[in-house]
């Protein structure tokens, strides 16, 4: 028996199935929108990786992305490149200019990039190719506006991810194809400006951290002090070379709150920023497992990702998590002196290319105590600390300036957020609608 034709759908039948049923629709949008789904506005694809066996694979010209070199910006170069052999031997494919890339697996997910040369990809990445319904752009910024959205949809366990199944079912706004423009060309203006803005913050910042930088160095090599000791008749040579666990304890006293009724407050690593400083605290009344006590004076040090260089001085006491170092000075110590010396870049390389583990690196307090400084008298350190105060009074600076950045970034998800409601301004409702351009396309298939 012959196999029975595949019936053909009606254009009613057709548009019925492209747009977004109103129970699924994100939000209201301009009347002459639509709401449909990405696999309706592009054809999407994937890539994949040719056999490492055979590394004449690996010796051609053409661009082979994988989900790291997606950023948010055009792709013309990448680190690997595939010969047309790889491309006939394995899943891999090669897409055309403005294709847009969205990666689908681990913690990449919906990092976005435009193809600004034929390239092939790796098979973490999704390749849509925008169809006549819509401006390449417009996708591109779209997908990035959802990333959220995908990350949520992500599946899995440490590193979850989507498939093209989910990206083509993925809601999208539809507006008249002369409106994605006008809407591409606002957010660029906009964007133009938010990173001219953002650029002279992180330049401002960039040259506080070399500032510091430079100036701890100065400190901590006796140079910040030469003329103080000029004048007090002391001499460098008087600097001895220790361990940091001959001048300083671990505290190691333990906070059980199955046995411990007492509401104290407490410290973990989301209480302390990158770089230093306590900028929040919890209470005991959250803590299931054993803690370590600190006392007003110590010193606290994460030793989880010591790349972060969490650390602060409290003037307070409480318990902290026990990813937390609580580093209390001896005699002859100052606590302050100590806490700048964390803030060293000889100390951090240190830390940092001492601690064990892949994707949680910590530091022990045995590395820790073994780290060798310079120590002058207790004298000098209260004068280093001293300097090192008036000297680093712009800390306060630098931190505005981070919020001006994470405050710019914030401004783009907006500005994004309002793109895609239609709310930039840019709307013509006097334009036809894009359901008119969908039943002409869709007409194709009939």
């Amino acid at each position: 028996m012959a196999k029975e034709k595949e019936k053909t759908l009606s254009l009613e039948e057709l548009l019925e199935e492209a747009l977004v049923k109103d129970m699924d629709k994100l939000y209201e949008v301009p009347e002459n929108w639509v709401w449909t789904r990405l696999g309706v506005v592009a054809k999407w694809g994937s890539g994949g990786t040719p056999s490492r066996k055979n590394s004449d694979f690996y010796v051609g010209n053409i661009l082979w992305i994988k989900t790291g070199e997606l950023n948010n910006k055009y792709v013309y170069d990448t680190e690997e490149k595939i010969s047309l052999e790889a491309i006939k031997r394995s899943s891999a494919k090669l897409f055309p200019v403005n294709t847009v890339i969205i990666a689908m697996y681990g913690a990449t997910i919906g990092k976005v990039a435009i193809l600004g040369v034929e390239a092939t990809t790796n098979q973490a990445c999704a390749c849509g190719v925008a169809n006549e319904l819509l401006f390449y752009k417009y996708l591109f910024y779209y997908l990035i506006s959802q990333k959220d959205s995908f990350i949520k949809k992500g599946k899995g366990g440490a590193q979850p991810n989507i498939s093209q199944g989910v990206i083509k079912q993925h809601e999208c706004p539809l507006p008249p194809i002369a409106e994605q423009q006008r809407i591409v060309d606002t957010i660029e203006s906009l964007f133009e400006k938010l990173d001219k803005a953002k650029e002279l913050a992180q330049n401002a910042l960039d040259s506080f951290g070399n500032r510091k930088a430079a100036i701890l160095h100065k400190a901590f090599t006796g140079e910040l002090t030469a003329k103080w000791r000029e004048e007090n008749g002391v001499s460098l040579d008087e600097w001895e070379e220790k361990e940091l666990g001959n001048i300083i304890i671990f505290a190691k006293e333990k906070y059980d709150p199955k046995t411990c009724a007492q509401n104290i407050i407490y410290i973990g690593l989301e209480h302390i920023e990158k770089n230093g400083n306590i900028i929040a605290r919890g209470n005991s009344e959250d803590v299931k497992s054993l803690k370590t006590i600190f006392m007003q004076g110590d010193v606290l040090y994460g030793k989880l990702r010591p790349y972060l260089n969490k650390h602060d001085i409290v003037d307070f006491s409480g318990i902290c998590s026990t990813d937390i170092l609580v580093i209390r000075v001896k005699e002859m110590v100052s606590n302050k002196f100590v806490n700048y010396m964390l803030n060293t870049s000889n100390f951090i390389d240190y830390s940092v290319s001492s601690s064990k583990g892949i994707n949680l690196p910590r530091v022990s307090e045995k590395i820790i105590a073994k780290y060798k400084l310079s120590l002058p008298f207790l004298q000098e350190q209260k004068e280093i600390v001293r300097i090192l105060d008036d000297l680093l009074d712009n800390e306060q600076r630098a931190k505005e300036l981070c919020d001006v950045i994470k405050k710019i970034d914030l401004m783009k998800k907006a500005i994004l957020a309002r793109a895609f409601r239609g709310e930039l301004g840019t709307n013509n409702p006097e334009e036809e609608s894009a359901v008119e351009l969908l039943k002409e396309v869709l007409k194709e298939k009939i």
